[in-house]
């Protein structure tokens, strides 16, 4: 039953669209350190406790590994990531710093970690999404030191709405993901790891839901991602018509044909990846390709930049994989929120306007140089029939010149089909003269809405901003595709909000010529296309864009929506990510 402290029901930004309702399960608080670990340190005892703190974090270092062996996809690539933290010298070199000093090992690796998440934190960005990670190095860590059981989850006997604070990477990493119904955290945000995960794996997960730990273990919840919600002892009408949505978009899943709408017109759809084995992952899957192969994920552990040679038969073991389908690749994004040790650069007070994507050329352009020799050597070695299909585009391109220049060099390495990502306002404003340089453009809508509004893509506190609905950001998507149908050239969307049913038929009304998504969505939005024409799609686009605020303009595609859509994909409520 509901207590006088539970909520009633909870809100937070949704990931994904599917639900679930289970018992609610909490994750072990992190180890706190007694008083009598705070003492000062004789100099005698300091050797002892150096070569404690330093066993520690080599252990919790290599178990990070051993987990991220075992893990799949991106939660790997972030396990492995948090390991190279626990080993990182400099965290060593700041705990021995301390313990001379006279501090304990467990103060001192709290203190140390403390002063690295400062740093972090203020750098914004995917750096201080990053001290989840060190949060997490520094609870396994103390809890060695003081002999006392790792935090995290207790056992799952049976399906269960894992519900925390925050997710720490080895926290996800102890999930048995068949007994994971639901993911609900008070803090993180849509790009999180955690959001990342469960929208990988396709696993119900709102973020953000504040007061979420508040409610008592073991009380069922209805988990909503479609709209942001969790709700305490759901009665059985909410119970009855999550299951049913469920149910529903289960059948959706069978059907593997072609995207279009419901008078013929194509809409291709594709997924975003970012390794070779999600790639082999979709295997017969709705996708009908993959719309953003996200290649600095390759790299993440890479303390020096990967040669031609090494990245050569990624690629090509990739697009064999594909097995002839479109295959868009991203040439590397590094910089901002991906930083990457050989990529990222030093003392920029603000990443995100600063060297990233494309703009590296400026200072490292060996790396643009060796990757497109490395996709060009990869594409020639396909049959024939199969080059064409692999795309290549730059992010962050935000001139037409800064678009003739890597088309050039694209073509020079021997890629057939070269394009450019729209992810600032100026590349919108621009994008007739980018498509003449280049034969296509993709729009980054995550970044796009980033700049448009001039808020943090990583900050949850500014979700409203951020929103696709924006009516600036609509705008420049809408210049974006008037500007691929004047010069007949592909317009994509590989941005999260394709994956959203309803904003999908507005892209498709805007002249949007394909969507990339991750792999669950897939389903919805080709159901959602099916039962739409075109005509009611651009009808839903222009009403979308007259509207005045973001709410406002997907409440008027909302209601041009057919019933059926709404009601087995759960539009009707309010969308809160």
């Amino acid at each position: 039953m509901t207590t006088a402290n539970q909520p009633r029901t909870v809100s937070g930004l949704g990931v994904g669209r599917s639900a679930a309702v289970a018992p609610l399960v909490l994750v072990r608080a992190a180890p706190a350190i007694p008083p009598d670990a705070r003492r000062p340190l004789d100099p005698a005892e300091a050797p002892a406790a150096l070569g404690l703190a330093r066993r520690a974090l080599a252990e919790v270092a290599a178990d990070f590994t051993e987990r991220a062996a075992a893990a799949p996809g991106a939660l790997g690539d972030v396990l492995r990531s948090t390991s190279g933290m626990a080993a990182d010298p400099e965290l060593a070199d700041r705990v021995r710093a301390r313990i001379e000093e006279g501090q304990g090992p467990a103060v001192a690796v709290d203190g140390a970690i403390a002063e690295i998440i400062a740093l972090l934190t203020a750098a914004g960005g995917l750096f201080a999404e990053r001290s989840t990670d060190l949060t997490s190095v520094r609870d396994h860590t103390v809890a060695r030191v003081l002999g006392l059981p790792a935090p995290g989850l207790p056992e799952l006997r049976g399906p269960s709405v894992v519900c925390a604070v925050d997710l720490s990477p080895a926290d996800t990493a102890s999930l048995d993901l068949t007994k994971v119904a639901a993911l609900v955290t008070e803090s993180g945000g849509p790009t999180g790891h955690t959001a990342i995960i469960a929208r990988q794996l396709g696993i119900p997960c709102v973020v953000r839901a504040a007061g979420a730990t508040r409610i008592p273990e073991g009380t069922v919840v209805a988990v909503d991602a479609a709209n942001g919600t969790i709700t305490p002892d759901p009665g059985q009408a909410l119970v009855d018509s999550l299951r049913a949505r469920a149910e529903g978009e289960r059948a959706l899943a069978e059907d593997t044909s072609p995207g279009a709408t419901a008078d013929g017109h194509p809409v291709a759809l594709l997924a975003n990846v970012g390794t070779v084995d999600d790639i082999e992952r979709l295997g017969p899957s709705a996708a009908e390709g993959v719309g953003l192969f996200r290649t600095e994920v390759l790299f993440l552990d890479a303390v020096r930049a990967p040669s031609r040679e090494q990245q050569t038969p990624v690629y090509a073991h990739a697009f064999a994989a594909a097995k002839g389908a479109r295959t868009v690749v991203r040439t590397l994004d590094a910089g901002a929120d991906k930083p990457l040790a050989f990529a990222t650069q030093e003392d920029e007070e603000n990443p995100a306007l600063g060297v990233r994507g494309y703009r590296l050329v400026r200072t490292l352009p060996e790396l643009l140089e060796e990757q497109l020799a490395a996709l060009g050597e990869a594409t020639r070695a396909l049959p024939a029939a199969d080059r064409a299909q692999v795309w290549v585009m730059a992010p962050m391109i935000s001139t037409p010149e800064e678009a003739r220049i890597f088309a050039r060099l694209a073509r020079a390495h021997g890629i057939e089909t070269v394009g450019a990502m729209i992810e600032v306002p100026a590349a919108a404003l621009r994008a007739d003269a980018i498509l003449a340089e280049v034969d296509f453009v993709s729009l980054g809508t995550n970044d796009l809405a980033q700049y448009t509004m001039a808020a943090d893509r990583l900050d949850g506190a500014l979700t409203d901003l951020l929103d696709p609905w924006q009516p600036a950001v609509l705008s420049l998507v809408a210049a974006t595709a008037r500007a691929g149908t004047a010069t007949r050239k592909p317009v994509g969307v590989c941005g999260e909000s394709a994956s959203d049913p309803l904003m999908a038929l507005v892209l498709t009304g805007l002249g949007v010529t394909s969507l990339s998504m991750s792999a669950p969505a897939l389903p919805a939005v080709r159901h959602a296309l099916r039962h739409h024409p075109l005509s009611q799609c651009r009808a839903m686009a222009e009403a979308a864009l007259s509207a005045p605020t973001a709410p406002q303009a997907r409440q008027a595609a909302l209601t041009l929506t057919a019933p059926e859509v709404t009601t087995l994909l759960g539009l009707g409520g309010e969308r809160r990510g």
